[in-house]
């Protein structure tokens, strides 16, 4: 199993005050999968999200990745095991704003053994022409595929997405799914993708629904639906 993640416990606080977010998480995901991570506000999704990243720690169970366990690694493995199998998507696009376009996807190339073109990439996102601008000269979809850029160019194992369209207009979000859909077949990474959009599911290989800190549905879609056909 590519990516198992198994009795997944994580609270904040203590005390009388201390909240558990999640409960007991067990979950196990395949290589090449793309997966939605769908919940409420609070449901523990991001939370789920930042412990598979490594960004968080779990208080118990532990996460797998082809037979490498997180919690095994020292601080400096594990800065090294996000920097070589992971790529983040976030809702905020993080771009830094006085490098341009193609330098901003460069980022990511550095902090790889194995990157992808740059160029290619660039085409592939439609971002090619726009390469010598800054952040602030591109709309919010075309900032959103810019970090798009830098997380796929590491050539990451893992591309995990918190919220990728969630400040972005339908017609823009509907295009930045596409995109993901997109770099999971021609790439061949396993996309995690968190959001509280329902009609995102549908694009998936598998759903994990969280509620109350806890995995309360978890199959597999017989019959997908493309990006492009998304209503909501």
């Amino acid at each position: 199993m590519f990516l198992e993640i198994k009795g997944i416990k994580k609270g904040y606080g203590e005390g009388e005050s201390r909240m558990e977010v999640l409960k007991g998480i067990d979950v196990e995901i395949e290589k090449g999968e793309m997966v939605v991570l769908l919940g409420p506000s609070g449901s523990g999704k991001s939370t789920l999200l930042n412990i598979i990243g490594g960004i968080d720690n779990a208080d118990e169970g532990y996460i797998s990745i082809n037979g490498e366990k997180t919690e095994d690694m020292s601080e400096k493995a594990l800065t090294m095991y996000r920097r070589k199998h992971l790529g983040y998507i976030f809702q905020m696009y993080n771009l830094i704003p006085n490098l341009n376009i193609k330098e901003n996807v460069e980022v990511g190339a550095y902090l790889s053994d194995h990157p992808l073109n740059v160029d290619e990439i660039l085409k592939t996102l439609g971002l090619y022409e726009h390469r010598h601008k800054l952040p602030n000269q591109l709309s919010g979809g075309q900032q959103q595929r810019t970090s798009i850029g830098r997380a796929v160019v590491k050539n990451p194992d893992i591309l995990l997405c918190d919220e990728p369209t969630g400040a972005l207009d339908y017609n823009t979000s509907k295009e930045i799914l596409r995109l993901i859909e997109e770099v999971n077949k021609k790439y061949g990474c396993t996309v995690i993708m968190v959001t509280h959009n329902d009609a995102i599911k549908d694009m998936a290989d598998r759903v994990i629904k969280l509620r109350d800190g806890m995995v309360r549905k978890n199959y597999r879609n017989e019959t997908k639906t493309a990006a492009a056909d998304l209503e909501w």
